[in-house]
């Protein structure tokens, strides 16, 4: 049973940095693309990153490219999003996903990802 589960998010100022976890069960991380998608209040939701652990490629939006970093533990069955120079359009519903590898980087988007974790809230003030 796939089980994915979100936490770290929280209130910061812009400029700030924030770190989301996001521990997962019941697949092995190597075998699986992992994401992080978010929502915002009235918006439809969107993807923010995508990472094979495999071959060590990750994927961003281009409104997060070079403040964003995604990776995994996969010792510890965990996959992190380090947010540094927060902006206050970063404020969202952070969702942790993820998919078979097997489906490809197409499924990198919220309707292509099989499993989700619950969503954190992150905050982000002017």
């Amino acid at each position: 049973d796939v089980q994915l589960q979100a936490s770290g998010g929280g209130l910061v100022q812009a400029g700030g940095s924030l770190t989301l976890s996001c521990v997962v069960s019941g697949f092995t991380i190597d075998d699986y693309i992992i994401g992080w998608f978010r929502q915002a209040a009235g918006k439809e939701r969107e993807g923010v990153s995508c990472f094979s652990s495999s071959t060590s490629t990750a994927v961003y939006a281009y409104s997060v490219k070079g403040r964003f970093t995604i990776s995994s533990d996969n010792a510890k069955n965990t996959m992190y999003l380090q947010m540094n120079s927060l902006k206050p359009e970063d404020t969202a519903v952070y969702y942790c996903a993820a998919v078979s590898r097997d489906r490809g980087w197409d499924s990198c988007i919220p309707h292509g990802m099989d499993s989700w974790g619950k969503g954190t809230l992150v905050t982000v003030s002017s």
